[in-house]
């Protein structure tokens, strides 16, 4: 029988008070279970019309004051976080019957954290940056090819490949994080911290 908690839940979900810090005891067991990305997630975001679109992107950074991912600021999620910075995002790991959901609100980071993280990049990643005008039409992959070349071209120095103004990252600071475990006739384990005004966080089970 598994231990449980001082609510009554699985003892994975712990007695913590900060939802990051539960967060980073899941995130570590997802990166020993899962085979690809533990760090991938789905972000939601929602265009001026309210109409919402979801993709995949990748965590490289979180603290207590966010979860942050890199993209092109031109891209379709940026254009949409430009104009609604409400985003969610949800983390699914299958080898631990485990959720995340996080909600909150979007900015951007620092241009320093963004070249930082930038430099830490293969050079193919780097003039990727460049060579792809991210959710743009193409008329065939051997333009993306061509575009690839060029900038290889233009940057031989792997060394010294700049980022282009175009290429940040995003920083989700959340207001709600729900925590979730599969259970048995789907009779699943809820837990929800909410952001109150003096920035601590309250607790509450939800029902599956």
């Amino acid at each position: 029988m598994n231990q449980k908690n001082s609510m009554g839940l699985n003892n994975c979900f712990k007695d913590l008070e900060n939802p990051i810090d539960l967060f980073g005891d899941w995130f570590k067991e997802a990166k020993k279970t899962e085979i690809n990305d533990p760090n991938a997630f789905a972000l939601a975001t929602a265009d001026k019309n309210g109409i919402p679109s979801v993709r995949m992107v990748l965590l490289k950074n979180y603290n207590y004051d966010g979860f942050v991912f890199y993209t092109n600021l031109e891209s379709k999620k940026s254009n949409e976080l430009k104009i609604n910075d409400n985003a969610s995002t949800c983390f699914h790991w299958k080898s631990l019957l485990r959720q995340i959901r996080i909600t909150g609100k979007i900015s951007k980071v620092s241009e320093q954290e963004a070249d930082q993280y930038y430099n830490s990049r293969s050079y193919g990643s780097r003039i990727g940056a460049w060579a792809s005008r991210q959710s743009n039409v193409i008329n065939n992959r051997n333009e993306l090819y061509k575009s690839i070349e060029d900038y290889k071209k233009k940057y031989p120095n792997e060394n010294n490949v700049p980022r282009p103004s175009y290429w940040s990252g995003w920083n989700l600071n959340p207001y709600e994080i729900e925590f979730w475990l599969n259970g048995e006739n789907r009779i699943h384990e809820r837990l929800k911290y909410t952001k109150k005004e003096n920035n601590k966080w309250e607790k509450s089970l939800l029902s599956p």
